[in-house]
């Protein structure tokens, strides 16, 4: 099974130097060998394949004069940098995926460079071509063959190497006969970001609008500054610090809390949740795309996949929120005001979040039975999602 490390290097201003200067080169190859693929379908109606016709390029512009100055840098990494292009437009044309159309890569942002050949993890050093060992903080110990190793820079100008390994295990087989109380359905929210069929609320932590003050004076502070002056330079490192510690809590939240539900049970029901869509209403666009569900959902999924846990995602337009989950009734509307209500067919009083909950669990037993597994009703006592992730 492969498995990704993110380690943060510390390399020597000589060394940052030159992954700068290797950044800046795969993003010629990646720019370079787009725009002849847009330039040769537009002008001509051909269509290249970046591995079979742009690749074989790159080792002809090295014997150029012009571009003889990519010799200095790892050819691999260049040639990964065209191949991306293909990955880029099969994801485009891909309909499940919705990618959009290749844009050329921008100087500012983060940047990256792959490299699979002479590489090696030292102790507390990593080991690139054309570079001495950089010092890395290696923070825990890697197991299997070595794949390959992307370095990255971040909008604050921070390096960081993603090591890849194959520790030679097959994923672990999935349970085929489950217990009722190991199964859990989950509903995403904004007052509480996951409500489980356990009636277990998790705060949500609003990472993003708990800092709107401080990120409106620091943007404030960068458009007072002369573009391209040294002082605006350093009031975008410092608005990219606050929207880096961001992401930094919200990625640690969501790590902690799907790990805390894949650990619990064995089987975990989600909706497909639409964002983009969601995030059409100018009301909530900004709380939504603060929660990251998708990120969230994209852990529990190769979290539930290396633990063998089932995860089962209903179809978006299920009706989880208006339907009574004792006796089936679907009530023809429910404005998202309304946080308690009453069944008028059965009189059962539900919370809306927790009532989608239970409904999401039991469409999503019925999924699983469907396709072969065997559910006992067994009860039991359960742990609190909401304990684990504050423990």
């Amino acid at each position: 099974m492969l498995r990704a490390t993110k380690i943060r290097i510390y390399p020597t201003p000589e060394q940052a130097a030159f992954l700068n200067a290797q950044f800046g080169a795969v993003r010629f190859a990646y720019n370079k060998a787009l725009h002849i693929k847009k330039h040769a379908y537009q002008r001509h109606g051909v269509n290249l394949s970046p591995r079979n016709d742009l690749k074989p390029l790159l080792s002809v512009a090295k014997k150029s004069r012009k571009y003889a100055w990519l010799k200095e840098f790892d050819s691999m990494a260049l040639q990964q940098a065209v191949i991306n292009i293909d990955v880029a437009f099969s994801n485009f044309f891909n309909p499940k995926l919705k990618a959009r159309f290749p844009t050329f890569k921008r100087k500012h942002g983060k940047q990256s460079s792959y490299h699979c050949v002479g590489i090696k993890v030292l102790d507390n050093a990593i080991k690139i071509p054309k570079l001495a060992p950089i010092e890395a903080r290696l923070h825990r110990e890697l197991h299997g063959k070595l794949k390959s190793i992307t370095v990255t820079r971040s909008a604050t100008g921070k390096y960081y190497a993603s090591i890849l390994c194959d520790d030679g295990a097959s994923a672990p087989e999935k349970p085929t006969y489950l217990k009722e109380e190991k199964i859990t359905g989950l509903d995403m929210g904004l007052e509480h970001y996951a409500i489980t069929s356990d009636a277990v609320k998790v705060p949500n932590p609003r990472h993003l609008i708990n800092v709107s003050r401080n990120l409106r004076r620091k943007q404030k502070a960068l458009s007072r500054k002369q573009k391209g002056s040294a002082n605006c330079k350093k009031a975008r490192i410092r608005l990219a610090a606050l929207h880096e510690r961001v992401a930094n809590a919200r990625a640690d939240f969501q790590h902690k809390l799907s790990r805390a539900i894949v650990d619990e049970n064995q089987a975990v029901i989600v909706e497909t949740l639409k964002t983009a869509n969601m995030m059409k209403n100018h009301n909530l666009a900004r709380a939504i795309g603060d929660a990251g569900w998708h990120s969230f959902i994209t852990k529990l999924e190769y979290k539930a996949a290396t633990k063998g846990v089932h995860l089962v995602k209903l179809d978006q337009w299920f009706a989880s929120s208006k339907t009574c989950h004792c006796c089936g009734y679907k009530m023809p509307e429910m404005p998202l005001h309304k946080r308690i209500w009453r069944c008028p067919e059965c009189g059962a009083e539900h919370d809306r979040d927790i009532n989608a909950a239970l409904n999401i669990r039991q469409k999503g037993i019925l999924e699983l039975k469907a396709a072969g597994l065997v559910v006992s009703a067994h009860g039991g006592q359960r742990k609190s999602v909401a304990q684990t992730v504050a423990a």
